[in-house]
């Protein structure tokens, strides 16, 4: 154990000179401006690397210490760790359909989509045989109109499916009212909105279940990963045997299910179908870090976007930024803004400045998804125009609001705007 923990000191401090010397802060004359830097320092390396040195590296303790952490954060009974984000996703629509499920959805069923979403949104209701009904947002959270729900509601509409985009919390007094009032599962895409709150109570602990991202990009990292987490501890069980093949190895008690099987050694009992979407110890030892950090990083994310609010306030007639839901704690992600159609430019004009001058852009998570081509492969239902999510696609962009950004790149930024809009 000592030389254990003199090699890990040794990483610690190597590491620390390493990135410390390859460390590129905001240089004036060599203006860049990135998306995002990366969350990890020699703390995560260390936790990391300890992990592998002592060969324990599939699932376990550490794993199951990083789930109990973050369902204390959220506040919810159970957490599942997986292998991304988009796994959460899959996972938690593979268990909401699958047979051992209480009052399960069914191939048919239809589920209820923002029009401003992701693809891993989708896919996996498609893969799982439902059919996603795809609405509008509301122009100003960027969100899912409550409005637009309740008016796609029809005789197969078993659930819906929100994206609190860019971190911004949906109206969950409105939604959560819907889904009552209708019988409808409410799942929570939170996966861009680590942090985020709605009148004081975390996002993903609304629904029947939450999930989130822990890619290299997101508010914490832990490389690859992601998390489901719910209230339901029956159904977190559904997601465990999902999780792992279908089999029993992660189920909490095992007696309730491999004792009416004891010809068949429970071991290898498998009672439904799976994948394996678990993660790793090095990545769950690395979250815990990361997991210690994440409030100071939304508060330094929410203090960039407040200063880019305040410096760019002139200009929202022309280059409209994204309203916090009222009740909500935005997280921002990053931040993103929509160009007013009388502008008199274009978002090819204006990105295309900011890239010349070394910041980085980006569309508005994918658009509009029902204008994706490859929703024309399969079943879906739109209902309206979704003319505010089309003016996202065709006229959004978003830059870089992240935990390394001093007050002078922030600047440099509105600076760069500034001049080009004027």
């Amino acid at each position: 154990m000592a030389a254990l923990d003199e090699t890990l000191a040794a990483i610690h401090d190597l590491s620390s000179r390493f990135m410390t010397a390859d460390a590129k802060p905001f240089d004036p004359a060599n203006p860049v401006v990135r998306l995002h830097e990366p969350t990890f320092g020699p703390d995560e390396i260390q936790a990391f690397l300890g992990c592998m040195l002592t060969t324990r590296v599939t699932a376990g303790p550490e794993v199951k210490g990083f789930e109990r952490a973050y369902a204390d954060y959220v506040e919810t009974s159970d957490c599942l760790m997986v292998n991304s984000g988009s796994s959460a996703n899959l996972l938690a629509i593979a268990a909401l359909c699958h047979p051992l499920a209480e009052d399960r959805l069914k191939p048919g069923d239809e589920v209820i989509v923002p029009a401003l979403s992701w693809s891993t949104t989708v896919w996996p209701l498609v893969q799982c045989g439902l059919v996603p009904v795809v609405v509008d947002i509301d122009p100003d959270t960027l969100n899912i109109d409550p409005a637009e729900i309740e008016r796609a509601i029809g005789p197969k509409t078993r659930g819906v499916m929100i994206v609190p985009v860019y971190g911004n919390p949906c109206d969950m007094g409105a939604i959560t009212d819907i889904c009552r009032r209708h019988n409808l599962t409410l799942i929570e895409d939170t996966c861009e909105s680590m942090g985020a709150t709605y009148e004081g109570k975390p996002l993903g602990s609304f629904g029947r279940v939450g999930t989130f991202s822990l890619y290299f990009s997101h508010h914490i990292t832990t490389l690859e990963g992601g998390l489901c987490v719910t209230n339901d501890s029956a159904f977190a069980e559904v997601m465990r045997i999902t999780r792992a093949h279908g089999w029993l190895r992660d189920v909490e008690n095992k007696t309730v299910w491999s004792d009416p099987h004891p010809g068949i050694d429970p071991r290898f009992l498998f009672v439904g179908a799976g994948y394996n979407l678990r993660a790793t110890e090095p990545q769950a030892a690395m979250g815990m870090v990361q997991l210690a950090k994440l409030d100071g990083f939304v508060d330094r994310r929410r203090a960039v976007a407040a200063r880019y609010r305040e410096a760019l306030a002139d200009l929202a007639p022309v280059l409209k930024p994204q309203t916090q839901t009222p009740g909500g704690t935005h997280t921002w992600f990053g931040f993103p803004v929509t160009i007013a159609e009388n502008a008199g430019f274009g978002v090819a004009e204006i990105t295309a400045h900011l890239n010349q001058h070394g910041i980085e852009t980006r569309p508005i998570i994918c658009g509009n998804i029902a204008r994706q081509p490859a929703m024309k492969l399969y079943d879906h239902r739109t209902v309206g125009t979704l003319a505010h999510a089309s003016a996202v696609m065709d006229r959004g962009f978003s830059f870089g609001n992240h935990q390394s950004l001093t007050d002078e790149a922030v600047d440099y930024v509105v600076g760069v705007i500034r001049g080009f809009a004027g």
